[in-house]
């Protein structure tokens, strides 16, 4: 048996649809909403085209697909980890001027030094450094698993979305043909109701049947009513999950085959396995617990550093005068130091050759030297000497909190192992439900639309039985609820089958059905 495809017919009034569709947009959708994103939709909107726009404008996705980004720049960084850190730093003091304690409580006046100036200081230091240990090894393995797991999320929030929109897409076309199926049913209503009118005015009806007709055209209208504002909602809520105003119109072009279900559960769950959304994350989940296991486990291992340096620094005083002070106190000392060994030497009884004294003396150029050194404020750095060092670090005995981490890492590397079997499991009891609830809902679609046609015949046989008087107008009506039951059926039938590959499509990870 081929394909079977039913599209919609009956159009109701316009007037109608539009009342009930500015009611609902009161009642659902915010006035003056900035977050809309106002894009304008095709006239005729595809199934396809509609999941795209989901992708592209559902709020929720696209928060979800941001992680993506963060994940990314893990990676990065655990990388960037391995390279060496450089830092780079300088500073600037002022000292005013003051008593100064250089050693304990003995100050500068103690050792002859007093009236110092203001200083002016300043001092730069460059280092690099670089440590590898365990952890830092494992972190760009543990940064991708986990970035794998964060795409297999945004995955998993893709198929969900996807299969949302696929069922309010059903939905949409379900309430159209539930809207045709009511318009037909006020068209046979008004029918019966001419029908009734004209047996009566013949006499081989009452004003009984006439009142009756009457109330079956209401209730038909109240259905078609009913079936509008299911229709407006739906269509409300495809566009919302979409992304975009609801208040557009759009036709909706996709339209669904009735096919006899060929799938082979063995091969839908082997693909399953791989395309799955939830399993793939839970998959990536454990793979990173797995390494998440190793980065516990690396606690034990040495740690290696290195690190180097260079630095200065620059320092004048506000008054020169101080230090030029310092520096011929300095000499005055020298002096009579000397005069002092001079005078030890001639009173020896065997004097020793005296000292040159008049090599001490303060010049000229002593006094110019020590200006200029001191203009060094602020970048006339004077170097110290570099810097490096190498040190291994080996932990010996932390406690146990070594062994406690490195157990519950492997604690929940096992629950994500048992977690995704378990999936596992379930997946392949969730897929024989769901081939066995679409079968069913085949064959049950099949039954209904021979339901209905018997009923279209039942219903064209009480009509004829009518008009020559040989039934009650009683047993029109019934086999016009029949009739009417019948539809709504074969309809419920139809989308319960479409329903049911969408579960199975989800399941798998997938589409199935040619759009």
């Amino acid at each position: 048996m081929g394909p079977r495809r039913f599209h919609i017919t009956h159009q109701v009034s316009p007037v109608l649809r539009q009342s009930w569709r500015v009611l609902l947009l009161l009642l659902l959708v915010p006035g003056g909403d900035s977050a809309l994103h106002g894009q304008t939709l095709p006239q005729r909107l595809s199934l396809p085209e509609a999941m795209e726009l989901a992708r592209r404008n559902n709020p929720g996705f696209l928060a979800s697909q941001n992680d993506i980004a963060v994940a990314d720049w893990d990676v990065r960084s655990a990388y960037g980890a391995w390279a060496p850190s450089a830092s780079l730093s300088g500073s600037m003091a002022w000292q005013g001027q003051g008593e100064q304690v250089l050693a304990g409580a003995l100050t500068a006046s103690q050792f002859g030094v007093t009236g110092q100036p203001d200083y002016y200081s300043s001092s730069y230091r460059a280092g690099v450094n670089w440590s590898m240990n365990g952890q830092t090894l494992f972190a760009p393995s543990q940064a991708k698993a986990s970035r794998d797991a964060t795409a297999a999320q945004i995955n998993r929030a893709q198929i969900d979305l996807e299969s949302q929109v696929t069922r309010l897409y059903l939905d949409v076309l379900r309430q159209d043909e539930a809207v045709s199926l009511a318009g037909q049913q006020l068209d046979r209503a008004n029918f019966n109701l001419r029908l009734a009118q004209a047996q009566a005015e013949v006499g081989t009806a009452t004003l009984l049947d006439v009142r009756q007709a009457e109330v079956q055209v209401g209730r038909a209208e109240v259905a078609l009513l009913q079936s509008e504002n299911a229709r407006v909602t739906a269509r409300l809520r495809l566009l919302q999950q979409i992304g975009v105003d609801p208040t557009q119109e759009v036709e909706l072009s996709t339209t669904f085959a009735l096919e006899e279900p060929g799938f082979r559960e063995d091969d839908l769950f082997r693909e399953a396995l791989d395309a799955n959304p939830s399993l793939r994350a839970t998959r990536e989940s454990a793979e990173a617990a797995s390494v998440g296991e190793k980065i516990a486990r690396s606690a034990y291992f040495p740690t290696l550093s290195l690190s180097a340096g260079i630095s200065g620094f620059a320092r004048e005083a506000s008054d020169p005068s101080f230090l030029i002070a310092q520096a011929q106190a300095g000499v005055a000392r020298q002096i009579a130091s000397c005069a002092a060994t001079n005078e030890l030497y001639s009173r020896l009884a065997d004097p020793l050759p005296l000292l040159d004294c008049s090599q001490y003396a303060f010049t000229d150029d002593q006094r110019r030297s020590i200006i200029e050194s001191n203009d060094a404020f602020p970048f006339d750095f004077t170097r110290s000497p570099p810097s490096a060092s190498l040190s291994v670090s080996i932990p010996v005995f932390q406690g146990l909190s070594r062994q406690r981490n490195l157990e519950a890492a492997r604690v929940q590397s096992q629950d994500l192992r048992l977690q995704l079997r378990q999936q596992e499991l379930a997946l392949r009891a969730d897929l024989s439900a769901n081939l066995a609830q679409v079968r069913t809902a085949y064959a049950s679609a099949l039954i209904e639309e021979r339901n209905q046609a018997l009923a279209d015949e039942q219903l064209r046989l009480a009509r004829e039985r009518y008009q020559v008087g040989a039934i009650p107008f009683v047993d029109l009506v019934e086999a016009e609820t029949v009739k009417a039951q019948a539809d709504r059926d074969r309809v419920a039938a139809v989308y319960a089958y479409h329903d049911a590959v969408t579960n199975l499509e989800a399941a798998i990870g997938r589409p199935l059905r040619i759009r």
